[in-house]
Formats: C-alpha cells, sequence, structure tokens
C-alpha cells in the first residue's frame, strides 16, 4: 500500500494521516496498528511507515526507514494532449504516468472537443488531473509525479518546448525514431478528429516530426500508451 501526503515527512517523527489516507486504510482496508504501508509527498523518495492509531476519527503513523528509489526514467519525456472530453483524458494522463512521463500539457486545436470556458472550471479541471497523476504514482510505484501544465494552445506550447526529439502523430505520414541515442523527447497526441494540414504543417516549421504507429488509426487515449512505451523501449528504462 502506497499514498501520497502533501507534507514533509521527517524520520522517526509521528503524523496525523490526512482523512482519505486515513480512511482507505481504517474504513475502507480495515487496517489495524502494527500495519505498514508507504507514504511519499512527492519531493523524491519513500518512507516506510506503520500505523500507530486507528481511531474513528483520525489515524496516526510513525515513519520508520527511508526509501531513495524514485523510478524515474532516464528519458525525459513530455506529453502534448489535446483535450478530449470524457474519461478518455483521465485515461490518457494514467496510462503515461504508468509509463515514466515527466512533463503533461493539456492542449487545444482547431478540432479540440474539451473548451474550459472560465478560470474557475480550467483550476479545477487542472487540480482534477493532477490527482489522477497521483493516484497512478501511488499504484505505479513512482515517488515524484509528472507536471502538469496549465492548459493551452498547440502553437503556444510548440514554440517553447526544448528537447532533442519532437514527435507529432500523423496517420498516413511515414516517420521513424532516430537510430542514436537522446535523452529527451516530446511527442504531441491530437484530438479525436485528427489534427488539420495546416497546424501539421505549422508543427513540421517547429521542428517536429511526423510520427504514424502502424497501419490502424489509435484513439486519442490509446495513442500516448502505445507511442510512450516505444519512446521508454527504445531510449528509456524499459
Amino acid at each position: 500500500m502506497r499514498f501520497y501526503i502533501p507534507e514533509p515527512l521527517i524520520a522517526a517523527s509521528e503524523i496525523t494521516l490526512p482523512d482519505d489516507v486515513a480512511h482507505h486504510l481504517v474504513r475502507v482496508l480495515r487496517s489495524e496498528p502494527g500495519t505498514r504501508f508507504a507514504l511519499f509527498n512527492g519531493q523524491g523518495g519513500a518512507w516506510e511507515a506503520e500505523l500507530v492509531e486507528a481511531g474513528k476519527k483520525s489515524a496516526r503513523a510513525r515513519l520508520l526507514a527511508f526509501a531513495p528509489d524514485n523510478r524515474q526514467s532516464p528519458l525525459h519525456t513530455h506529453l502534448g494532449q489535446v483535450m478530449s472530453k470524457g474519461d478518455r483524458m483521465d485515461y490518457a494522463i494514467q496510462k503515461a504516468t504508468e509509463l515514466g512521463v515527466s512533463e503533461i500539457t493539456p492542449l487545444t486545436s482547431e478540432r479540440c472537443e474539451l473548451r474550459l470556458r472560465g478560470e474557475e472550471r480550467a483550476d479545477k479541471k487542472l487540480e482534477h488531473w493532477r490527482r489522477v497523476a497521483l493516484s497512478a504514482c501511488e499504484q505505479s510505484g513512482r515517488n515524484i509525479p509528472p507536471l502538469i501544465h496549465e492548459p493551452c494552445t498547440l502553437a503556444e506550447w510548440s514554440v517553447r518546448l526544448h528537447c532533442e526529439l519532437k514527435l507529432v502523430l500523423a496517420p498516413g505520414v511515414a516517420g521513424a525514431l532516430p537510430a542514436e541515442k537522446i535523452t529527451s523527447a516530446a511527442v504531441l497526441i491530437g484530438p479525436e478528429g485528427g489534427l488539420s494540414d495546416a497546424e501539421i504543417a505549422a508543427l513540421r516549421t517547429q521542428g517536429f516530426q511526423p510520427w504514424q504507429l502502424g497501419p490502424r488509426v489509435l484513439r486519442t487515449e490509446t495513442a500516448p500508451v502505445v507511442a510512450l512505451a516505444l519512446l521508454q523501449a527504445r531510449f528509456g528504462d524499459f
């Protein structure tokens, strides 16, 4: 069992667990004092912890041993994902986190399905997506979550990228991964309706290379899974 808590963790100290963590441990898992589990705060490493108090309204734990393993990939990957409706965006963020992505930027494009109207709604969506990534870190063993940036336009994102390899998934356009070793890559996933010819042309002027993942067209939430897995297999830690 692994849980994220957003606070400093100090050796040999006792801490009051956040309500959601306490609820899951005590009410859902029926854990009793003496139960061991892991805690991480996103700053690196994780702590083995022991439940010392399991009350109806609160729970406390003692921090024991620290493990510095962060399970970060040597390949820095930045996913640009055009936003989609429903749970497809959640799925893309969850699986990208499991696959070791370093940064994620939600994007808008000409055919983008999801429009975040109003600052409050955008903030709520961003906070939700960050929670999705943290949950994926709890499951996958990551101790440092990916950076999830505020949504922006495709044009804004493409001009400020700095990495060795820039890829845009474009069905019907031939392309291949380079043979030489790289340490950073960006991959752009378009919306369900695809990117327009004008958008792909503009991306090429920014150094993006078209990349086709096989003969079949993948859905917008499937494409990042395949693309990141291939990048990790070629240049990362798969």
